[in-house]
């Protein structure tokens, strides 16, 4: 896949609107992007399965993974002066949110957009003017000016998704990519582009491609589609916070445009040490660049897969982006790509032997 195809891929996924639970436009895309590349089927909590051509049956089975839904919002409530209120979907800090447009799915299935509100400066005391402003207490407004019309003519309704109103665009003089949903739908392009990198290829393993729901809500998919493939060994696209603004240089460790992060420890999984060896040995034996990453917080599929049928060897390939879990990161296409060569390299590079040997 050239950079132009990649780069109009990784925009219709970005721009693409899946909130937890909501992933079905998510899973449009991808679909139409990996027709080609095996048999696609789903389960009942829209998981998306990709079982690559040349698969037999009798060999490893590699399960990628990558989770298709982006932190979001939900409609709580309508107030009486038609404003909304509404929760998070995932990991938000409240200080990002207010003045940021957002689309809302209504009755109709019809994405109108609104604002995230909060009481202007004009109408604050001086106490609350030092004060930082709650989620709970911003509104969405869509510009109705009562509760019956937000319900009646705005078709707004509990229980409807909210998402960040952001458009990706590419920046070819300074290779930056912005956009929203970055975590993790660089991850799916990832998991795509590596599928196509692959095809035709003869390799000593067979793989499945999950597109895994729910990750922002204690990834709930992962769950499943490691129950459903039972695999033998698992990669896992991440988008990963990139840390070159925030941290000492000395302590940082997912630089954009340094390669993807693989990660040894997080939250929640503590990466399998010789399958992690072996991708970076394998990452220097092709000169391809890459980042050893220890996080003391967060957590991604890995967590649910690494532990399900009876372990599982697992590896998180981050992509490094700025300000995730925000409405707009930033991230470099090198970084995606060199996450789609390692990942292949690695893949032609398994067999029944190594994986044992894990």
């Amino acid at each position: 896949m050239d950079q132009s195809k990649a780069i109009e891929m990784i925009a219709q996924l970005s721009n693409a609107y899946g909130a937890p639970g909501f992933e079905d436009d998510v899973l449009t895309v991808a679909q139409r992007w990996a027709c080609d590349f095996g048999e696609i089927t789903s389960d009942a909590m829209r998981n998306l399965y990709i079982r690559r051509n040349g698969n037999t049956g009798k060999r490893p089975m590699v399960l990628l993974d990558a989770h298709s839904d982006e932190v979001a919002f939900m409609v709580h409530s309508v107030r009486e002066n038609g404003t909304i209120k509404f929760i998070p979907l995932g990991g938000w800090v409240d200080y990002t949110l207010p003045a940021h447009t957002v689309r809302i799915r209504n009755k109709a299935g019809k994405w109108i957009p609104g604002v995230i509100a909060s009481k202007p400066i004009h109408y604050m005391t001086d106490e609350e003017c030092k004060q930082p402003v709650r989620q709970p207490d911003m509104s969405i407004d869509v510009g109705a000016c009562t509760r019956e019309e937000a319900i009646s003519v705005f078709g707004i309704q509990p229980g409807q998704p909210i998402v960040p109103d952001t458009v990706f665009s590419y920046d070819a003089e300074n290779d930056l990519m912005w956009g929203k949903a970055f975590d993790c739908r660089l991850g799916c392009a990832a998991l795509l582009g590596t599928l196509d990198a692959l095809q035709g290829e003869q390799l000593s393993v067979d793989i499945i491609a999950g597109m895994s729901t729910q990750e922002e809500l204690d990834m709930r998919g992962a769950v499943i589609t490691a129950r459903v493939v039972k695999p033998d060994i698992a990669i896992v696209f991440e988008g990963c916070p990139a840390d070159d603004t925030c941290v000492p240089e000395a302590e940082m460790q997912t630089r954009i445009k340094h390669g993807p992060m693989l990660r040894h420890i997080d939250g929640e999984m503590l990466t399998n040490p010789r399958f992690m060896r072996f991708a970076l040995d394998t990452a220097r034996r092709k000169g391809i660049p890459a980042q050893d990453g220890v996080r003391e917080r967060s957590a991604t599929n890995g967590a649910s897969i690494h532990l399900s049928n009876e372990g599982v060897p697992t590896i998180v390939i981050g992509l490094p982006i700025r300000y995730i879990h925000t409405h707009v990161g930033i991230a470099a296409y090198q970084d995606y790509k060199h996450a789609v060569q390692l990942a292949a390299a690695i893949l032609r590079a398994l067999d029944a032997d190594t994986i044992l040997s894990f």
